[in-house]
């Protein structure tokens, strides 16, 4: 069986939160140009896919690279506060005014604790594993 490595985990949750972003930034302006992509814009699925997806894999990533190099605390309170995010802006309680600026600011939170992980990760010498 192929052991997963930490630098796909979290370029896959890079990738997540990029298509985040896009659904949330690109799909409306799309909307507003071909109407059957209405639909995709207002889905209220399509939110709690991408938070239930990018809470295991981020956790999953961030919590492997741990293991091997302690993450110093800036680094988790990074990752919170964007899943924090992530979770809010797909279950809807934060309000329609306020469901894009809080998911958009968790996603790039989120790609940014991946991003700084990617980098302690290298500089520590463990990217492989």
């Amino acid at each position: 069986m192929m052991r997963v490595t930490a630098s796909v985990l979290d370029n896959s949750a890079i990738a997540l939160s990029s298509l985040c972003l896009l659904h949330c930034l690109a799909l409306p302006l799309l909307a507003a140009a071909l109407p059957l992509l209405g639909a995709w814009s207002r889905a209220e699925w399509v939110h709690v896919v991408f938070a239930t997806a990018a809470v295991p894999l981020s956790g999953y990533a961030l919590w492997s690279s741990h293991r091997r190099h302690a993450l110093p605390a800036p680094v988790w309170a990074l990752a919170v506060l964007g899943l924090a995010g992530l979770v809010l802006g797909a279950s809807g309680l934060a309000g329609g005014s306020w469901e894009t600026p809080i998911t958009v600011t968790g996603s790039l939170l989120l790609a940014s604790t991946h991003l700084l992980n990617l980098r302690l990760r290298r500089r520590a010498g463990t990217c492989a594993s």
